[in-house]
């Protein structure tokens, strides 16, 4: 077998796709071969002009089977597709013999975890979900600040307003049951990192809860978060350059966490680290599918204290 990883991509006319094939040609990678129902993935060309690309699953499936047979299988399968249907193409992708790397959320909900955990038990093979801030310096910088002083509460704002158009409710993202609504789709990376840097959960409130915005506060171990997202353009701070369409701010103990630079080359650090065998595997997941999941169902307490300031001028 080459050297050379061999990699398909489930997804690849979707926004983040061309993120996996730059990090894939980066590691040293051949993508051999996408699906996507979506024809317009002509980005391809400047990646990988000569994987094959399929619009059907079945046919795809019979490729990679195809491939698996032979001896000259895939080793791993990225995953760009609707986040309601990464459970499902990663079991695929475990029982075509490949090891997973998935975009974030790996699932909608906890129970799906332990799906896919007997799934991998049987495999031989492993899941590896994208949580590039767990990588980015400044996350990194914070995070050792954090446990240098264990004892510590600190006070956590978190606002990301990153705008969308009407489009985006028409879409699959714009649909609780395929997206998981406002917090999962924009906002399950962000849960990952607090809980990366401040520790578990031990209190999970809603304040607000919409199709464009969703605000509550946590408290984990070692910090006291309020949080606020949204999709909407109007909720973008006054002042901001016209052109700017998102606006994403974390201010710990009333100081700003610089982090809007250097994303650049973080999926490509992912896919280094899950090729040395160093991704995110499923218990690093599951807590923050276990915050977004209850952010879905639980009750809306609009008048709490710890709202965040955003929020109030959205309160019932």
């Amino acid at each position: 077998m080459s050297t050379i990883p061999s990699f398909a991509l489930i997804g690849a006319g979707g926004y983040i796709a061309p993120r996996h094939m730059k990090a894939i040609k980066a590691v040293g990678g051949n993508m051999r071969v996408a699906f996507d129902p979506n024809d317009s993935v002509g980005i391809i060309d400047s990646y990988f002009p000569d994987a094959h690309f399929f619009t059907e699953f079945e046919r795809f499936d019979r490729h990679i089977d195809k491939l698996r047979r032979r001896g000259d299988g895939i080793e791993y399968m990225s995953i760009c597709s609707p986040n309601y249907l990464h459970d499902a193409h990663a079991r695929f992708a475990l029982r075509s013999g490949a090891d997973v790397i998935c975009e974030k959320p790996l699932v909608l909900n906890p129970w799906n975890i332990d799906g896919l955990a007997e799934v991998e038990a049987g495999s031989g093979h492993r899941i590896n979900t994208i949580l590039q801030l767990r990588l980015h310096p400044a996350i990194l910088a914070l995070r050792e600040k954090v446990q240098a002083e264990p004892d510590r509460i600190h006070d956590v704002d978190l606002s990301y307003i990153t705008s969308r158009g009407r489009w985006y409710h028409i879409s699959w993202k714009g649909d609780d049951g395929k997206s998981g609504g406002v917090a999962t789709n924009i906002g399950v990376h962000f849960f990952d990192m607090l809980g990366f840097i401040f520790g578990k959960v031990t209190r999970n409130t809603l304040h607000l809860r919409s199709a464009e915005r969703m605000a509550g506060y946590l408290e984990l171990e070692r910090a006291r978060v309020r949080w606020f997202l949204s999709v909407d353009r109007h909720d973008l701070p006054q002042g901001l350059p016209e052109a700017q369409s998102t606006f994403r701010s974390i201010t710990v103990d009333g100081e700003e966490i610089e982090f809007s630079g250097g994303f650049t080359d973080l999926h490509t650090l992912s896919y280094q680290s899950i090729l040395k065998g160093e991704g995110f595997g499923l218990d690093e997941v599951r807590p923050s599918i276990e915050i977004v999941s209850a952010l879905r169902t639980m009750d809306v307490k609009p008048d709490m204290d710890e709202r965040h300031p955003m929020a109030g001028r959205h309160a019932a």
